[in-house]
């Protein structure tokens, strides 16, 4: 069987302590896409692009923030309680010389917490609501995700579960065995995701503030539930649980967009006119 024989160096190039890797790039190529989709919103309701500016700052920092403490938090607390230093720390001390390593570990559930923190801080600072932002950053969030997972792909991370499908990934980083790619899986899933809610955000002039982003919670966090399937735990402790963390994480953002997108249909539903 002819596999696909993974070994791309996750840095680009290095220059002293300083190392470029496609997972940074990843985050660069998030950031600036959502940008420029959000932008277009911000110019088509005439709303002053500081503001966006402005939210896009209080975004990134919720997003590593949040990301970084989810991952200490929820996977790795045994460890970090220890270490405490270190959840705050971008580098680290090697055989005497100082490396900037960025965050090694982060978790999504932590980001989405952090980003839905950040946008409730600026709503309430310039007097915006907060589904308006809610529902045009879940326009976005999606191609940011992709773009983070095809990251993970590139530094051999988050890898699936062995597998004898013809399409398997071999990450010769890890070992020798074929593997689900599952950060292909869920990057190309997330890409759908973001066409689809795009296609009801063109199409669906009933819609209330806040439907989209329920329907934004369910999509993207059922993918990475059923996705988890595929994946090998992250951690040790996560084999002694029924479903493993990201998956017990999601149930509850799950719930909430359904929650949300069928409250907020029902409600526009029983506003418009017999």
């Amino acid at each position: 069987m002819l596999y696909i024989h993974w070994n791309i160096d996750p840095e680009i190039f290095r220059i002293g302590g300083f190392a470029l890797r496609y997972y940074s790039l990843g985050f660069l190529l998030a950031f600036g896409f959502s940008y420029r989709i959000m932008k277009s919103f911000f110019i088509k309701e005439a709303i002053p692009i500081g503001l966006l500016e402005k939210l896009t700052v209080y975004i990134f920092l919720a997003t590593l923030i949040g990301a970084r403490l989810g991952h200490c938090f929820f996977y790795d607390w045994a460890y970090f309680k220890h270490h405490p230093l270190e959840i705050i720390s971008p580098v680290s001390i090697n055989n005497g010389h100082l490396e900037f390593t960025g965050f090694q570990g982060l978790a999504s559930h932590g980001a989405a917490l952090g980003i839905l923190t950040a946008v409730l801080l600026w709503c309430r600072k310039y007097s915006k609501p907060p589904f308006w932002v809610l529902d045009r950053l879940a326009l976005v969030i999606p191609i940011a995700a992709f773009f983070v997972r095809i990251g993970n792909l590139f530094n051999s991370e988050i890898i699936g579960k062995p597998t004898t499908v013809p399409f398997a990934f071999v990450f010769e980083r890890v070992d020798n065995i074929p593997r689900h790619p599952a950060q292909l899986y869920e990057a190309l899933s997330y890409l759908l995701l973001a066409g689809v809610l795009h296609r009801i955000y063109r199409k669906n002039s009933w819609r209330e503030n806040g439907f989209l982003f329920g329907l934004f919670l369910a999509g993207l966090f059922s993918i990475r539930f059923i996705i988890e399937f595929v994946k090998e735990d992250q951690e040790a402790f996560e084999s002694h649980l029924w479903l493993n963390m990201g998956q017990l994480l999601s149930i509850p953002f799950i719930l909430a967009g359904f929650l949300l997108a069928f409250y907020k249909r029902k409600r526009k539903e029983r506003l418009l006119p017999e």
